[in-house]
Order: C-alpha cells, then sequence, then structure tokens
C-alpha cells in the first residue's frame, strides 16, 4: 500500500512538472513574441515536451494564457495580503489602500509582468484567480476579501461593484504610468488615485441611521 502510494505521488509531481514546463515557457514565449506569434508547437518545443502532451493539460494557447493571468494575479495578491498582515493596519480604507499600494510597487518593480497582466486581464479572469487560486497554502483572495468585509463595522451596497469599480480604476490608470511615466510618475499618480478609492468606498457605504 505505501509502495502505491509512493508510485502515485511520483505520477503527480511528473504530471505538474510538465504542466510548470508548459506554463514556463508559455509565459516566457507570450512575453517575448506576444500570444499571436506564438503557437502550442513552439511552446512545447521550449518546454522539450511532444506537442500531443499539451492537450493533456490545456486545450489551446489562449487556456494556458488565462491560466497564467489568474496565477500570476494570486501571486500578487497573496504578497500583498501577507504585507498587509505584518502591517498591523485596521481601519478598512486603510487597508484597501495598503493593498492597492504594495500591488502598484509589484507591479512597478515588474514591468514585464505588467504588460502582460493588463494587456489581457478582463473582469471575469481577474474573479476567477481571485476565486479560485490561493497561493502558498494560503487563502484566496475571495475569502480574504471577504474577510475583510465582515471584519469592518461599516456596511456596504454591492461590495463586489466597488471591488471592481477599484480594480478598474487602478488598472486603467497604472498602465501608462508605470510603463511610460506618462501623464505623471507613479508616486503623483497615488496622490490622485488614493483619495478617489476613498471617495468610491465612503460612495458604497450605507450610512447608519
Amino acid at each position: 500500500m505505501a509502495s502505491g502510494g509512493k508510485a502515485m505521488g511520483k505520477v503527480d509531481d511528473n504530471k505538474k512538472r510538465k504542466k510548470d514546463a508548459i506554463v514556463n515557457s508559455a509565459f516566457s514565449l507570450f512575453i517575448q513574441n506576444g500570444i499571436n506569434d506564438t503557437s502550442i508547437a513552439d511552446i512545447m518545443k521550449k518546454a522539450e515536451l511532444a506537442k500531443g502532451t499539451f492537450y493533456l493539460y490545456f486545450k489551446d494557447k489562449f487556456e494556458v494564457r488565462d491560466y497564467l493571468i489568474r496565477k500570476k494575479a494570486a501571486q500578487i495578491f497573496d504578497k500583498a495580503q501577507k504585507a498587509l498582515e505584518e502591517s498591523g493596519i485596521t481601519g478598512f480604507e486603510d487597508r484597501i489602500i495598503f493593498m492597492v499600494d504594495n500591488i502598484l510597487d509589484q507591479l512597478n518593480n515588474n514591468k514585464v509582468l505588467l504588460r502582460f497582466i493588463s494587456k489581457n486581464l478582463s473582469w471575469g479572469i481577474f474573479r476567477h484567480a481571485i476565486a479560485s487560486m490561493p497561493v502558498d497554502k494560503g487563502v484566496s483572495a475571495e475569502d480574504f476579501l471577504e474577510k475583510l468585509f465582515r471584519e469592518t463595522d461599516k456596511q456596504f451596497h454591492n461590495p463586489e461593484m466597488l471591488i471592481f469599480m477599484i480594480v478598474e480604476l487602478v488598472n486603467s490608470t497604472a498602465h501608462n504610468v508605470i510603463l511610460y511615466k506618462q501623464p505623471v510618475e507613479l508616486a503623483e499618480l497615488k496622490e490622485f488615485l488614493y483619495p478617489l478609492i476613498r471617495q468610491m468606498i465612503q460612495g458604497f457605504e450605507i450610512a447608519n441611521n
């Protein structure tokens, strides 16, 4: 029985190695050549695997793209989440701003990743990412956000819409600022962005009568 368990463990490890090889090769080629100019054959050649192996894990290269965005977005969120937990910040607005600030700094330090995510990110993919991709045995971003809303004494109209609007605002403004420093640099963007996010949060808050 024990030997059978070890055998299954080796099979699972082998599957994970192959999937990781496909995903890592795809990410490298997507960054280098773009998705449209990257073929499945290119991915599998770089991964040093037979082309047919690809279809054991993904149906097409766009499914790999969506998986990568979910994975990369979840990793970014996970780092921000851990930093927030270590910060000791308690106020709801302050916690949201801290998360946004940490994520912006991560993207500023990894412009290649920003190009990939911002070019391909949609709300549907982001929504799937926060719901389904826990990292390092942590909780999913969706569970973490739900916890933030539970722990505050404030109540909000449509919390998902609030998060959607914050994500869209940050994503749309950060791209040109981080990549091209246009129309301002990141530090100056933050001076305008964070008060707007606070206003959005307050606009969704249900007033206590």
